[in-house]
């Protein structure tokens, strides 16, 4: 898949082993999980990566702690800043808390109160912000210059990048060989990272990004051969919420990918479900998005061995039921359920 690679692409497997290196013994050497149900429904075998069972819930704690991890002792007296409503700004919280640094937070007023309540309870310091109205990359980047702190951006940086590339690593080791991995996408740290680890590894295992069908920035920006802005849609996956594509994670990314699929709302929902239901996993939507792309027919990689990313598992209780009690007014009973 040809790019128009406007960043150089600044890691290599050297790098994710050297992040690997560095979160051990940190980070949780999260399962692979199996289930022959699962397997028998989407005629593949598959390997879920559980990342739900990181600390602080998701990937991003792995980027996080590699990145603030190498800061200097000068560079941790000053902190940390970035501007994220969800896993960066916890991730990034406990890892600055873990290196004996400072984390500052630009929230959006309108962020889920626990996601806000997790950040400040791993010791960050939050500033909201009205999302509508501010410019949150200019309002991070203020502060961090008036703090002399340093700016830590949720996915196009290299060390963010290669520390959630460890996730691809580990399934590649752990799984063995794999025909497809299958990595869910918003920025695109997890995906560029992964598909570097992959693709260095097992050079011959084809990587498939999955993303909304309300915000399919990758789909589009792939099939146009450079990073194209749409216009996002509403949708329950907000972690994937993104215009555009990073330009960093997109120049790793796009010549190693097969292809980007989209998934629909209810896709995401039934996913869930099973997971919850059938495997006792709980899941964010964001996170249940690649795994939605098989279940659903998206993606048909029927007779392979396939890894899966299951990218993330923070969501509270009033909103994991609100979503269900919607789903099921709907009338549509999901798959998992038969």
């Amino acid at each position: 898949m040809s790019a128009d690679v406007e960043v150089q692409a600044a890691i290599g497997l050297v790098d994710v082993e050297s992040a690997a290196r560095r979160i051990v013994g940190i980070a949780h050497r999260t399962p692979i999980v199996m289930s022959r149900t699962l397997d028998e429904m989407v005629g593949a075998s598959l390997f879920l990566k559980t990342e739900n069972m990181q600390r602080a819930g998701a990937f991003k704690f792995r980027g996080a702690y590699n990145r603030v991890s190498r800061l200097s002792p000068g560079d941790r007296k000053h902190g940390v800043v970035a501007s994220s409503s969800g896993n960066h700004a916890q991730a990034l919280a406990l890892a600055a808390r873990l290196c004996d640094t400072r984390a500052t937070i630009l929230m959006p007023e309108d962020a889920p109160a626990s996601k806000r309540k997790a950040t400040l309870g791993y010791g960050a310091e939050v500033i909201p912000f009205d999302r509508y109205g501010d410019d949150r990359e200019a309002l991070a980047t203020q502060l961090a210059q008036e703090r002399g702190a340093t700016l830590v951006h949720a996915y196009d940086d290299p060390f963010i990048i290669s520390g959630a590339g460890t996730a691809g690593l580990e399934l590649i080791e752990d799984a063995g060989e794999l025909d497809a991995v299958v990595v869910c996408t918003g920025g695109g740290g997890l995906l560029a990272g992964c598909c570097t680890a992959v693709k260095q590894r097992s050079p011959d295992t084809r990587m498939f990004a999955v993303e909304p069908e309300a915000s399919d920035d990758w789909q589009v920006s792939l099939r146009s051969g450079r990073r194209v802005t749409v216009e996002v849609g509403a949708t329950i996956a907000d972690g994937q919420q993104l215009p555009t594509p990073g330009a960093l994670t997109f120049a790793i990314a796009a010549p190693l990918l097969e292809d980007a699929v989209t998934v629909t709302d209810e896709d995401v929902l039934s996913t869930m479900r099973f997971l919850f239901e059938r495997l006792k996993l709980v899941v964010e939507p964001s996170g249940a998005t690649a795994l939605a792309a098989l279940m659903s027919g998206k993606l048909d990689l029927r007779g392979q061995r396939v890894g899966v990313t299951i990218s993330g598992g923070n969501i509270d209780t009033a909103r994991f039921a609100s979503l269900f009690g919607h789903f099921n007014e709907g009338g549509r009973q999901p798959e998992a359920s038969l």
